[in-house]
């Protein structure tokens, strides 16, 4: 007898007394009549070419993101047509894959109403705006010392710390006033000065240490720490105004969320009423602080939501951008027909 056949024989019967569950008497039901989370009314329909932006926008799946950037848009159109506030919190990458224009355009469509950002952020804006380009490449510049050295950046920075600090207008404030006031050769390019030229808040909230300009004799830290904790002061203020309102932090992982959460506590200390506030937070990826400190905890005691659209920035800004323009010329076009 072969030896190998008989220890497959044996691994094939267990040794124990157990047996091999009886599924026969299974409760079953009709399907019909079971709770499902899909159905067929929510699937994609596809267009023919030619199709305008928002029926493609209508045409999408109503299921997560596809219902995510529906609720945002609504949000954002809701908010503007009741005059609440917008304010948008954004990290430095949001300025480096392109997405300014897309947000200065909702600044000088009144849709945006406060802009708030960390210390990157404001640093690739300045320097689209002066010189038309940013971004240097550390990996090639760092070897030589030669990282974070350019002139013109840190001179801004520490005439609009100065100004922001002794003037008590803040950074933000201070260096659009500086954006202003410069021979910029691309100033359309600058979230920044459209602000100051829109006259809504543009606070700026820095790490010391974390900026280029920081390693820069000439640039003071008392005079950053002072001017950025003024524009936290004037970032409460906006957050006070927050009720039935939309906040949306862009592609901040860290700064804006932490700085967010803290507006808030602010705010709620003195009595304001957060309630119907939508937070939306836009990122490449979901991260603790953002999903957290801005989607959640904010929201749950406000009786207001929290959303999250997770994708490339320069994918997903464009789409809510032109979302949102298309829905309230739709909107704006229904009332002048109504009212004809």
């Amino acid at each position: 007898m072969n030896p190998d056949i008989n220890t497959r024989e044996a691994s094939a019967s267990p040794c124990h007394a157990l047996k091999p569950f009886d599924l026969h008497g299974l409760a079953t039901y009709e399907l019909q009549s079971r709770p499902s989370k899909v159905f067929v009314e929510d699937l994609g329909k596809p267009l023919d070419a030619g199709a305008g932006f928002a029926d493609w926008l209508d045409s999408l799946p109503h299921q997560l993101a596809g219902k995510e950037i529906r609720a945002a848009c609504e949000a954002i159109c809701t908010a503007h047509r009741h005059g609440r506030a917008v304010g948008i919190g954004l990290g430095g990458h949001v300025i480096k894959t392109g997405c300014g224009p897309y947000l200065i355009d909702w600044i000088r469509r009144g849709i945006v109403t406060s802009v708030s950002m960390n210390g990157s952020a404001a640093i690739h804006d300045f320097e689209l705006a002066l010189v038309g380009k940013t971004s240097e490449d550390v990996a090639a510049q760092l070897p030589t010392g030669k990282f974070g050295m350019a002139r013109e950046t840190a001179d801004a920075f520490a005439v609009a710390a100065r100004i922001g600090a002794d003037e008590g207008c803040g950074l933000g404030h201070a260096l659009g006033r500086h954006l202003a006031q410069s021979a910029c050769r691309y100033p359309e390019a600058s979230v920044v000065l459209a602000a100051y030229e829109a006259g809504i808040p543009c606070t700026i909230h820095v790490a010391l240490g974390t900026d280029i300009v920081h390693m820069h004799p000439h640039v003071s830290g008392a005079a950053l720490g002072e001017a950025s904790l003024t524009d936290f002061r004037w970032l409460c203020t906006v957050v006070s105004r927050l009720k039935d309102g939309v906040w949306m932090n862009l592609g901040s992982a860290v700064i804006m969320p932490e700085v967010f959460v803290k507006a808030v506590s602010v705010v709620r200390n003195f009595g304001h009423d957060l309630d119907g506030l939508t937070a939306i937070n836009l990122d490449k990826s979901s991260q603790y602080r953002s999903r957290v400190n801005v989607m959640e905890r904010p929201t749950s005691s406000a009786h207001g939501t929290g959303i999250e659209l997770i994708g490339h920035h320069e994918i997903l800004l464009p789409m809510l951008h032109l979302a949102v323009v298309s829905r309230l010329a739709a909107v704006r076009g229904t009332t002048l027909r109504q009212a004809a």
